[in-house]
């Protein structure tokens, strides 16, 4: 064994002073190592040169086994940084680093995402509205997708009756902005993503300049007022708008897209219900892990939408009765005289 190293070694640096590529070098030691290989297996024992390389073939197989493994992770990683780095690198960007291409691999790998798709959503912008029940989980999980740019606003300070729910938060975060909770907790999942936090209110004042930062809106608010501000100004935008609700055991989910033909949200809800119809989730109560269903699904349509994968949500309202188990798809249809999208917007 000792011979052997030593004639590795004097290849290797035989290579290193010809100014062998290093891959040439790697050849030379795999064609002595196939060399010892072939003495172990080919000569009788006792025999003075299978002696001197080792004696037994099995630790050479090991070896051999060992940097085939070697080689072929370092080959798989190199195929998958291939498939995302040489269209960055001709716009200019800097290619991901080996970490980043590990942490999205099981993205790259799939048919319909692959490297082009990865890189569609590192450089996406998303806005959530709202960082509570459906907002910590799409929170999450965009993050955990690699968003590149993820803006979150909410006025809210963390309370202990979210915690039941709201799992971007935890009992250390209470009396915190909800925004800077859910930055941090973001910014810990993978600090390959910008994250935007906006403490405040959305008040029409302000919401087109910000949803002009943006190329997808997600609405996980909590009020009927906010909502339809959300769809107006994802309407004058022409962005789209993943929008959710929730109430006690029932959740709601949809993509409104007008400017792609589909309804948008003032269209399937024109006016908003009496507030005795729909009570709040404080007057009402939620179960806990419902947002985590319906947000999680928020992240899913955000993700194919920007991948542009399968068949998302837009005209169609997926609803899900968590106390009995049971899901439904409605068709949903723009309304002529809408008064956001339709006829009946005053220009």
């Amino acid at each position: 064994m000792i011979l052997v190293g030593a004639m590795a070694a004097v290849l290797w640096g035989i290579g290193a002073l010809m100014g062998a590529p290093v891959r040439a070098r790697w050849v030379m030691i795999g064609v002595l190592m196939a060399g010892v290989l072939l003495v172990q297996l080919a000569l009788p024992d006792g025999h003075p040169l299978r002696e001197a390389t080792g004696r037994e073939p099995a630790f050479w197989l090991l070896i051999a086994g060992f940097g085939g493994l070697v080689w072929g992770y370092r080959r798989g990683l190199a195929r998958l940084r291939a498939r995302v780095s040489p269209p960055q690198a001709a716009q200019g960007l800097a290619p991901p680093s080996e970490t980043e291409v590990a942490r999205n691999a099981r993205h790259i790998m799939l048919r319909e995402i692959g490297g082009p798709g990865q890189r569609a959503l590192k450089q996406a912008r998303v806005l959530v509205v709202g960082a509570g029940g459906l907002g910590a989980p799409a929170l999450q999980y965009l993050a955990a997708a690699g968003v590149g740019t993820i803006g979150v606003i909410d006025d809210d300070l963390v309370d202990g009756s979210n915690l039941q729910r709201q799992v971007i938060h935890t009992d250390a975060m209470i009396g915190l902005p909800k925004v800077q909770s859910a930055a941090m907790a973001m910014r810990a999942q993978n600090p390959f993503v910008t994250v935007r936090p906006y403490q405040r209110r959305l008040t029409a004042e302000i919401a087109a300049d910000l949803f002009a930062e943006y190329d997808l809106i997600l609405d996980g608010s909590d009020n009927f007022d906010t909502r339809y501000l959300v769809n107006a100004t994802a309407v004058a935008r022409g962005v789209p708008l993943i929008a959710a609700a929730l109430t006690q055991w029932e959740g709601q989910i949809s993509v409104y897209d007008p400017a792609r033909g589909t309804p948008c949200y003032a269209c399937v809800f024109p006016e908003a219900p009496d507030r005795a119809l729909v009570p709040s989730c404080a007057e009402a109560g939620v179960l806990g892990p419902l947002p985590g269903v319906i947000g999680a699904m928020m992240a899913v349509e955000a993700v194919k939408l920007i991948v542009d994968a399968g068949e998302g949500l837009r005209g169609r309202l997926f609803l899900y009765d968590a106390l009995y188990g049971e899901t439904r798809t409605v068709a949903i249809r723009k309304r002529a005289e809408c008064a956001v999208c339709g006829a009946g917007h005053a220009a």
